[in-house]
């Protein structure tokens, strides 16, 4: 295999409906339905919910001839096994924002000791962020509060009621205390600086090269949308970002990062397309001939 690929999967690789943006003209709908180029991968209370294009399907399968690639999603266990991901099944997976790796879809636990143990060195412990959260937050603009595999906190929220600079106050407290906070769509964040992306991807590139998978050289491409996938796209060897979400939001750059062009589900293809030609050219350098 030629390189890791590590992606985050809403909004980079999977779309809802409300994210996938699409922009239909006369001409595409000519003898067919916007539905013939939808491919849902999550079915969650019965109802569809998260969706790939056709061609990104097809994308994917063929990236993982050649590359291993780690889904790597901010999603809990449980959320993450709801995804029927083209390409899979997947030998590693990161989930939990890298609290967790599944090894054969099962919870490492060797890793999810040593998380543990750096959250209890790093700051304040989740019970005292969920106290403090819990006196700032009320049931006029918070629709949901919840603990996400024992590691972090995460809310949802109605943004036309959010207080106003709730998540910068919040952010401040928190930071202090080992902590931050991350917002993207209706979801408000509340991590430990211990548990991260960048971390556990570094962990399955090192497990992948003992595993003769791999060579130590090399290269990690990464790709997401959001703050709390900034770690690993400035950890990896090369990186992508599709043009929406919370970095977009914030302008975010790095040396080295690509944008899309598009934005929406058509970003999604878009960073396949990066991802091939990237895999596709180390494939070229390494079994090239000397001169």
């Amino acid at each position: 295999m030629t390189a890791l690929i590590a992606t985050d999967l809403d909004r980079t690789m999977i779309y809802s409906r409300g994210a996938m943006e699409l922009a239909v003209t006369e001409s595409d709908m000519v003898g067919r339905s916007v539905e013939d180029d939808l491919l849902c991968v999550e079915v969650y209370d019965g109802k569809p919910l998260s969706y790939v294009t056709s061609a990104a399907e097809t994308m994917l399968w063929r990236l993982t001839d050649t590359a291993v690639v780690v889904p790597t999603t901010t999603r809990t266990v449980a959320q993450f096994q709801r995804i029927d991901l083209p390409g899979g099944p997947w030998r590693y997976a990161i989930t939990t924002n890298g609290g967790n790796i599944l090894v054969d879809g099962v919870p490492d636990e060797g890793w999810r000791t040593d998380v543990d143990i750096a959250m209890a060195r790093g700051g304040a412990s989740l019970s005292e962020i969920v106290d403090e959260l819990g006196r700032r937050i009320d049931d006029s603009w918070v629709r949901s509060s919840r603990v996400a595999d024992g590691l972090f906190s995460y809310l949802v929220v109605d943004l036309d009621s959010m207080p106003a600079g709730f998540v910068e106050h919040w952010n401040g407290w928190c930071a202090d205390r080992g902590w931050g906070v991350s917002r993207q769509g209706r979801k408000i964040y509340t991590m430990p600086q211990a548990v991260c992306k960048s971390r556990a991807v570094a962990e399955v590139h090192s497990r992948l090269v003992d595993e003769g998978v791999l060579t130590p050289g090399a290269p990690v491409l990464a790709a997401g949308d959001g703050v709390l996938d900034a770690a690993m796209l400035c950890a990896a060897d090369a990186a992508i970002r599709p043009r929406h979400g919370e970095l977009e939001t914030l302008d975010w750059q790095h040396p080295g990062l690509a944008i899309t062009g598009s934005s929406g589900i058509a970003a999604g293809e878009e960073i396949l397309r990066w991802f091939s030609d990237r895999v596709e050219d180390g494939a070229e350098t390494t079994t090239a001939s000397p001169l």
